[in-house]
């Protein structure tokens, strides 16, 4: 799960200007002031996952919210009609799936956290 996000934010860097553009599109604005902090946010956020921080369930929660809120923006198939529609709907609830694999994670940490520190 960790290196969807870390993998997520590399791809963002790879291709920042499509992906400004991508955001913008969109509303996200001001676009070049919100990529890096996404970047950062799915970049660093994986790597506290990965590594198992002692905060990382912190950044398990923050990441579902994140992953859930995505949808209201790039995942609109309310609005599509035929295959694309479909295609949306799917990657709608794909995210829905992610945010509650991120919920089990930062649950799981939490608990192994309060144990480490009792």
């Amino acid at each position: 799960m960790a290196a969807f996000f870390v993998l997520a934010a590399v791809n963002k860097i790879m291709n920042f200007d499509a992906t400004t553009i991508g955001m913008a599109e969109v509303g996200l604005e001001p676009a070049a002031v919100l990529l890096p902090m996404v970047i950062a946010l799915e970049g660093l956020g994986g790597l506290s996952i990965a590594l198992a921080h002692r905060r990382a369930w912190i950044s398990a929660a923050v990441l579902a919210v994140f992953t859930l809120a995505t949808n209201a923006f790039f995942h609109r198939f309310w609005e599509l009609d035929g295959l694309m529609g479909q295609l949306e709907l799917s990657l709608f609830f794909k995210n829905v799936a992610i945010a509650g694999g991120l919920v089990y994670i930062s649950a799981h940490l939490y608990r192994h956290s309060n144990r480490l520190e009792n």
